[in-house]
Parts: structure tokens; C-alpha cells; sequence
């Protein structure tokens, strides 16, 4: 008798393919809705006009005459040959310069005098803050009036018996008196942001250090200093940026003037496109801003391990 022996059934072939929507992708594309409308407000505010100036530099614009001539780099080239380019520079360094190391150092001095555990505190603090948020120019028109030759700010020197300068339309004063107009702007956002630096420094790193026989400038210099260096990385570059942005303070206080002393690149700028009708080098002009505030940044930016505490 004959054994048959059956042959075991082979498995059905799996004819169902892999869902496409596994949970990564929808996680991915839960990822990309959401960062969407930044990343079309990217692309509509940042890229496009960026890549239009770039257009323009390249052209001969004259809205007047209603001609646009592709020139290709003689824009650029006029860089070299423009006699203004320097004291427009000059002035544009000298303004940040001022800026930047009286704000920083202002806005750190009162943070440590805010920070201590002294009854009036809050009030100094609202009033040094405030300005932040005040309109610009009203704040500029303001200070206009109190630094003309008959303003406030000589009728109280008056009082003392100085003879106050006509601090707008004389070439010493009027460039420092545009950096103080800023610096009493916004020298309360960068002492907020000191303050709540100071506030997280660990009170036992201080006890320690006093028990140690520390004085209060050692403490200040090896303790304060390096525990908030990315705060103070943070104000340095934000205050750059924005000083290299100035042009409300000078169009409002100044025009530029007297001459050409307080004429920074951003007010050049808007005097070629805007006043000159030079449309074709104001963009070049702002290109060559963009590349000064890209360069600065990058070079603070990569010297942040050095600086900065944290990033050792």
C-alpha cells in the first residue's frame, strides 16, 4: 500500500503593498504645515525682495524718465569711484561704535544696580523701560525740540549758567547727540535682558566666592561676567544689527547733517534712491549693507565659543 504523502500549501503571495501614510510621513508632513507659513514668509519677505535688489543692482532704474537699462556691475563698480561712500561709512562706524559700548555698558550698570534688593526698584525699572515702547518718532520729535538752540536741554544748562551749543547744526555735537536720542531709546530693552541674566545667576556661586575672599569687582569679573557672557553675546549683536539700521534719529534730528557728519550708510541710501532717483545704486548701496550686518554677524557668531560661558 502506498503512502501519498501531500505537498504542504505554499503561502499566499502578499499581494497588499505597505500603507503610504505611516506614521512618519504624517508626522513629516504634520512637521511641514506647521513650519509652512514661516517658511512662506520666508520666501514672500526675505528671498524674493532679497533676489529683487540683487535684480536692481544690476540695472539703471530712473522712475522719472520711466527707463530700466540692464548696466550689469557698473553699479558696483561706482562703489570705488563714489567720494561719499567714505564719510558715509565713517560715520555709519562711528555711530555704532558710540552706540553699541554706551548701551552695553549703561544698560548692564543699572541691571546690577535693578538687581539689588532695594525698595523703589520696580518704579526705576518702569521708567527705564518705557521708552522701549514709545513710538520712534515721537520720541525723536521730542528730543528734536529739546536740543534746539532755544530747546529744554539749553535752558536747563542756562540755569546752571552754561552757554549751551547748538547741538543739531554743529558737527561736534550732532552726531553725539543722535547716539544719546538712541541710546535713552533703547538702552532699557537691553537692561531687561541683563537683569533676567543677573536673576539666574546661583546665589551660592557669590557666597562661595565672598567666603573665598573675593572683593566685589572679583566677583563681578569671574563670576557675573562669564555666567551671563551669551546674554551679553545676545545684546552685543542685536544692538549691531540695529545700529547699523539707524534712519528715523538721523532723517527726523539731523538730515544727515550739518555736511555729511551724520550721514550714515542707511540715510546715503535712501538719499541716492529716493531723493537722487538713483534706484539701481541705492540697491547696490543696500546690498553693501546686508553684506557689513552678514559679516559681523557670522564673525560674533563664530567667536561665541570664546565669549560665550556655555558654549565651552
Amino acid at each position: 500500500m502506498t503512502l501519498l504523502l501531500e505537498k504542504p500549501a505554499r503561502a499566499p503571495a502578499m499581494t497588499d503593498k505597505a500603507p503610504y501614510w505611516t506614521m512618519r510621513r504624517r508626522d513629516e508632513l504634520a512637521g511641514w504645515l506647521m513650519v509652512a507659513p514661516q517658511l512662506a514668509g520666508i520666501v514672500a519677505f526675505v528671498i524674493v525682495p532679497l533676489g529683487l535688489v540683487v535684480w536692481y543692482s544690476l540695472h539703471e532704474w530712473n522712475v522719472l524718465a520711466g527707463s530700466f537699462t540692464f548696466i550689469g556691475t557698473d553699479n558696483y563698480a561706482a562703489l570705488a569711484d563714489d567720494q561719499q561712500l567714505g564719510p558715509a561709512l565713517r560715520a555709519t562706524g562711528l555711530f555704532s561704535a558710540g552706540l553699541v559700548v554706551l548701551n552695553l555698558s549703561l544698560a548692564l550698570f543699572l541691571a546690577v544696580l535693578l538687581n539689588q534688593k532695594l525698595r523703589g526698584t520696580v518704579v526705576f525699572r518702569t521708567l527705564f523701560f518705557s521708552p522701549v515702547v514709545v513710538t520712534l518718532v515721537a520720541w525723536t520729535i521730542v528730543w528734536g525740540f529739546l536740543l534746539q538752540d532755544n530747546g529744554g536741554v539749553n535752558a536747563f544748562l542756562d540755569v546752571l549758567g552754561i552757554d549751551g551749543p547748538n547741538w543739531l547744526r554743529s558737527g561736534g555735537t550732532a552726531m553725539a547727540s543722535v547716539i544719546v536720542v538712541q541710546l535713552f531709546k533703547n538702552v532699557g530693552l537691553n537692561m531687561v535682558l541683563f537683569l533676567a541674566a543677573l536673576q539666574g545667576v546661583p546665589a551660592e556661586l557669590y557666597e562661595a566666592a565672598r567666603i573665598d575672599g573675593a572683593s566685589a569687582w572679583a566677583r563681578f569679573h569671574r563670576v557675573t561676567v562669564p555666567l551671563i557672557s551669551p546674554t551679553i553675546l545676545l545684546t552685543m549683536i542685536l544692538t549691531i544689527v540695529g545700529s547699523l539700521q539707524v534712519f528715523a534719529q538721523i532723517a527726523v534730528l539731523t538730515q544727515g547733517g550739518p555736511g555729511t557728519s551724520t550721514t550714515v550708510l542707511v540715510y546715503y541710501l535712501y538719499q541716492q534712491a529716493f531723493q537722487f532717483h538713483h534706484f539701481g545704486y541705492g540697491a547696490t548701496l543696500s546690498l553693501l549693507l546686508f553684506l557689513i550686518v552678514l559679516v559681523l554677524t557670522v564673525v560674533q557668531w563664530r567667536m561665541r565659543r570664546r565669549w560665550a560661558f556655555y558654549e565651552n
